[in-house]
């Protein structure tokens, strides 16, 4: 996620401090990952070097001051061209669980029992989203069921690879 194209996209509803941008970030996107302080007032700074925002106020308080930002034209027209580009798919080509499945054929372990964990600890973690899921907004909701697809594509591989374990032992045993 681009967090530097969220916060503009925040900003047009209208000027906010970093505050506000990181409690309104967290509420709507960060339910898993919330914001640093530090996260939001670097970016900030970064979008105000591009001349994507602005300052719009400084307001003197009992601490440091406190900056209230606006999105600028070229912020919007930044935020607009973000939105209308698609996200590029990240096929999952170099794997992790697939390195350690031919590592342990290569070293004579069981590769069948690597994939009865990682099935379990999928079907886990398919449990904890389910259970999210049925509890949480619609928003929750959309972000679990775009995991629960990953999780159940990545099952339907492990079904797969454990079928086809003969056949990666010979091929990587060459």
């Amino acid at each position: 996620m681009s967090i530097g194209h969220t916060l503009l996209g925040l900003l047009e509803s209208g000027p906010r401090h970093g505050y506000d941008l990181k409690r309104a970030f967290d509420e709507k996107f960060g339910h898993d990952r919330p914001l640093h302080y530090g996260q939001v007032y670097s970016t900030m700074s970064r979008l105000l070097k591009h001349g994507l925002v602005e300052v719009d106020g400084i307001e003197a308080g009992g601490g440091p001051e406190r900056k209230r930002y606006a999105i600028t034209e070229a912020g919007i027209t930044d935020v607009e061209r973000w939105l209308a580009t698609p996200e590029k798919p990240e096929p999952y080509l170099q794997s992790t669980l697939y390195t350690k499945v031919v590592l342990a054929l290569l070293t004579h372990r069981d590769a069948a029992d690597i994939l009865d964990t990682q099935r379990s600890e999928h079907l886990r973690s398919m449990r904890i989203l389910t259970d999210r899921k049925r509890k949480g907004d619609l928003a929750d909701q959309l972000i679990c069921d775009h995991a629960l697809f990953h999780l159940e594509a990545d099952l339907r591989w492990l079904e797969l690879t454990a079928a086809r374990l003969d056949k990666l032992r010979e091929a990587v045993a060459r």
